[in-house]
Formats: C-alpha cells, sequence, structure tokens
C-alpha cells in the first residue's frame, strides 16, 4: 500500500522536551489525518494507547528499549492526541477504529509486529490485526479488555455517566472530564501532575477538540445490544486464535477495568501476569516492567 508522511503539526516546547522520537508524521487514514510517533529501528513494536490519552502514554517505556532492537511506533487515535478530531461523534465507532488501525499497519507495510495495548487500546489494537493475524507476533497487554461484557453485567459509574444527556456534555466537552482528572485513577496519583498531567489535556482543549473523549467513553457497551459488542467478539475471537508469546502486566489498583484480569488470563492462557500497585495509566508508574514484558516476548520469539 502507498503511504506518503505528511508533516505533524508543531507541539509546544514543554511537551517536546518530555518525548525523545525519531520522528513524527501523519498519515491520511480514510481522509483523516493520524498522528505517529516512532523511535528506534528494530523488531517493530505497535503500541497503542486509550481514551483519553494520546501516545505521549507511551514514553517512559520506549526511553527504556534499545533503539537498534525495536522500532516503537505510536499512533494517537483518530480524535485524539495530534491526530485528527471529526467533530461528529457518532463516527466513533468501535468498528470504525478498528478499521482505521488496520489500514494504518498495512499503510506501514508491516509484516510482523508486537502489540502492546491499554484501555480501548486492546480492542481498537487487536481488530487492527484480526483480518491479517499471522503480522502479529508477540502480545503485551496492559489495563484493558478483550472480550464482550457478560450477560448481566454492571456498567461503570463513569461509563453510566457517559450516557446521561446534557450533563455528560457539559462534563466531558465543557470541563474536559476525564483529561483533568487522570490522577484519581492511578495507584499514585502523582504520577500525573503537573507537565505531565498538562500533556494530556492539551492537545484536547477547547469545545471542538472535545469530541472523542466522550464519544470513546459512549463506545463501551451499556447493554447487550450496543453496537461495540458484536465487535468485541471479533476481538475475542482473534485473541483466541492467537497462540504466540504474550505477557499481561496489570495495575490492581485501576477503578475502571481492574476487575476485568481473570476474563484477559482465561482468553490468554499462554501468558505471563505481573500483577503491580498500579491504577489505570500502568505506562506511567509502571513504565520498567512493561519494557521488561516487551523484552521477554521478544526473547521468546526469537528463541522460537
Amino acid at each position: 500500500m502507498n503511504m506518503e508522511y505528511l508533516p505533524a503539526p508543531s507541539m509546544p516546547d514543554w511537551i517536546n522536551d518530555q518525548l525523545k522520537m525519531d520522528k513524527r508524521y501523519m498519515l491520511d487514514i480514510e481522509g483523516w489525518k493520524m498522528h505517529v510517533m516512532e523511535s528506534g529501528n528494530g523488531f517493530p513494536v505497535l503500541m497503542v494507547h486509550g481514551n483519553p490519552t494520546w501516545g505521549f502514554l507511551y514514553r517512559k517505556i520506549v526511553d527504556l528499549l534499545p533503539k537498534d532492537t525495536f522500532r516503537c511506533i505510536m499512533p494517537d487515535l483518530i480524535g485524539l492526541g495530534f491526530s485528527d478530531k471529526p467533530r461528529n461523534g457518532s463516527l466513533h465507532q468501535l468498528e470504525n477504529h478498528g478499521r482505521w488501525m488496520d489500514l494504518l499497519i498495512r499503510k506501514l507495510g508491516l509484516t510482523e509486529l508486537i502489540l502492546v495495548v491499554q484501555d480501548w487500546g486492546g480492542p481498537i489494537g487487536m481488530l487492527g490485526v484480526a483480518e491479517q493475524l499471522p503480522v502479529l507476533k508477540g502480545l503485551v497487554v496492559l489495563n484493558t479488555t478483550l472480550r464482550p461484557p457478560k450477560p448481566g453485567f454492571k456498567p461503570t459509574w463513569f461509563h453510566r455517566l457517559s450516557q446521561m444527556p446534557v450533563i455528560s456534555d457539559l462534563l466531558f466537552r465543557g470541563l474536559c472530564f476525564p483529561q483533568r482528572l487522570l490522577s484519581i485513577a492511578q495507584g499514585d496519583p502523582n504520577s500525573i501532575s503537573g507537565i505531565i498531567a498538562k500533556a494530556y489535556i492539551y492537545p484536547l482543549k477547547g469545545w471542538r477538540n472535545n469530541v472523542a473523549p466522550l464519544a470513546l467513553a459512549r463506545m463501551v457497551p451499556d447493554s447487550q445490544v450496543h453496537p461495540s459488542v458484536e465487535q468485541l467478539k471479533k476481538v475475542e475471537i482473534a485473541v483466541r486464535s492467537f497462540d504466540g508469546p504474550s505477557a499481561i502486566v496489570w495495575g490492581k489498583r485501576d477503578p475502571v477495568l481492574g476487575r476485568v484480569l481473570n476474563s484477559i488470563k482465561a482468553i490468554l492462557p499462554q501468558s505471563s501476569v505481573e500483577l503491580t500497585g498500579a491504577g489505570h495509566f500502568i505506562q506511567e508508574e509502571e513504565p520498567e516492567k512493561i519494557a521488561a514484558a516487551i523484552q521477554k516476548v521478544f526473547k521468546q520469539l526469537s528463541d522460537s
């Protein structure tokens, strides 16, 4: 597939100073420009974030991985970070995000990769490889979900809030929720503070730029007939079909997805599991353990 690098938007110096990337660019994905950061020139490692963060979330892990061994690729989901931000919230469907990730992988010409996923990055990343599963060689799972909810499940307070008319718009779009309060989902609230907290808020400032956080929260199923359920079934099928090396690194103090761990372990029985005292955005609290898991998966690949 032909690929044309487009120039990436500028970032303020205080964000650039926290990032040690080799290159930044935009790729056209069905008419939307996706922002991508890269570091290194070795085996491809695709790191997919969730809501409401961006590739910045993986910066500490990238710094710990040798550049001659790994090519770390960090896209910003459409609607988040420095990617284009559609004003129509209805475009934020799991099926669309999965297709956009599939197209990104194909445009980059990746024929093999290790996938690292967290939050919505889990389903979106797995849908991205579901139609080209041989490209997936290794998997590192952070706090996320990889299957549809069980019958009779109860949505979290956060996701119930996102479904409330008017109130949710005021909170998410008017008051920049939840990106202003990411620290409350952490084991150590100080792990997202100061300029780190500011870096998550910056790309989403303003009513126009705040469509995706609410839309992605509403992508979470609140019933068995929610449109994301069928896509999550595809995710589970893809995960169960994968028998390569995998690792789970989990934050036990995650108020959003902490309880999902057992369901992840059930569909990835070959995975090693490391429990930590981190919260939801585990990349900010346990980068060393995540980097070690990536290297462990890569070594298993190299030894096989």
